[in-house]
């Protein structure tokens, strides 16, 4: 595996720790902002709304630039986003801050799994997914619990001001350790070309997939911390350490996905959605019981965002692997977020902690039933 690969896994870690960083200080910010923990909830909502809709569009601006300098500019963005998050004195400057850190993760994860697919051979490219995307698991395995940690101990500015730390350093590796090369083909290319490929129905019913996986997930990870401290009675204290077993599942999860992906693509996310459903239901139905909840959290972290190495090799051969694609599949990805978050933050007021639980079941059906047609296919053209 090229050493870019495992750079690039650094700069995601660093972004997707800042992505997570409000689902793990949600009491810390309430109170430091004066507003409500649902408020806070939408946090999560403003940065997966800014990747979903910026995202593309600062993609695009860079499309023009070697993929290296493009990566470093995007950096520049995000460490200008979670300054302002570190200094920030209202719920409206933190609003701002979310929006240009979500704008430039969004198109660093696009740009950057764009790189990973040039860098390797087709049939080794899911298991290099695997280990970009194994900063994403390690954003919840250590980079969360660090910042939850960091925040309850110094406060919630101290957990933002060690992520623009992080995210200098991670700046610093890839400006080192990824080389300077071109995207060809269908890797990159004009804006035109890019598009063309988005006439295609089969690429939409994809990416609506990796929707509803997300939105399945995040439903329930957007409110870890209230559920476990306010339902299973958990102290705030031992919160960093069940996220930490939450993260590690992920690593694992992503894993091993990573090493099926490019052979058992459409089987591994009907397999991982049927369990999240299970998972949920079972957390929605004895959040009360605290072993039980640890043990049904953790399931969730085996089968829930770890699916995105599956996600990515199905959005690929259904378009292509050019910047453009990955960013959107991206966007459809936190869209999932903006639904499971905002949708889960009117449920928590309206019918309690448990409700956002329920919502991620749900979802993960509709994700189940989405893989139909694509099924039916398969079992066309065996039968040819």
């Amino acid at each position: 595996m090229p050493r870019a690969v495992y750079v690039l896994a650094i700069g995601i870690f660093a972004m997707v720790t800042s992505e997570f960083v409000v689902a793990g200080l949600m009491p810390q910010l309430a109170a430091g902002l004066d507003v409500t923990i649902p408020q806070i909830g939408y946090l999560i909502t403003t940065f997966a709304v800014a990747m979903a809709v910026g995202g593309p569009f600062l993609t695009v601006a860079v499309l023009k630039l070697r993929p290296k300098s493009a990566l470093l500019v995007l950096f520049g963005v995000f460490l200008a986003g979670n300054l302002l998050a570190a200094t920030a004195t209202s719920y409206g400057a933190m609003v701002v801050a979310r929006v240009i850190t979500g704008v430039a993760s969004q198109a660093f994860f696009g740009v950057a799994i764009s790189v990973c697919s040039v860098l390797t051979r087709e049939e080794v490219r899911g298991r290099a997914i695997g280990v970009v995307m194994n900063g994403l698991m390690l954003g919840t395995l250590l980079g969360l619990p660090m910042a939850t940690f960091i925040g309850g101990h110094l406060g919630w500015r101290a957990a933002f001001w060690a992520i623009t730390a992080l995210a200098v350093f991670a700046a610093a590796a890839v400006a080192v350790g990824v080389p300077r090369l071109e995207l060809p083909g269908n890797a990159g290319g004009s804006f035109r070309a890019e598009v063309q490929v988005f006439r295609r129905p089969r690429l939409w019913l994809v990416l609506t997939t990796s929707t509803l996986v997300i939105g399945a997930t995040f439903s329930a990870f957007s409110y870890f911390n209230p559920i476990l401290t306010r339902v299973s009675g958990f102290e705030e204290g031992t919160v960093p350490v069940l996220l930490v077993v939450h993260g590690a599942a992920t690593v694992i999860g992503n894993t091993v996905v990573g090493r099926l992906a490019d052979r058992r693509t459409v089987s591994v996310q009907v397999v991982g959605l049927a369990l999240n459903v299970l998972f949920l239901t079972g957390f929605a139905l004895l959040a009360d019981v605290g072993p039980a909840a640890v043990v049904l959290m953790t399931g969730i972290g085996l089968v829930g965002v770890t699916m995105n190495p599956a996600m990515v090799t199905r959005v690929q051969r259904a378009g292509n692997a050019g910047p453009l694609v990955n960013t959107v599949h991206s966007s459809f990805i936190t869209l999932g977020v903006i639904i499971g978050s905002s949708v889960g933050g009117l449920l928590v007021d309206a019918h309690g902690l448990r409700s956002p639980l329920w919502l991620g079941a749900v979802l993960a059906v509709l994700g189940l039933l989405s893989l139909l047609p694509e099924i039916g296919r398969r079992r066309a053209l065996l039968e040819v």
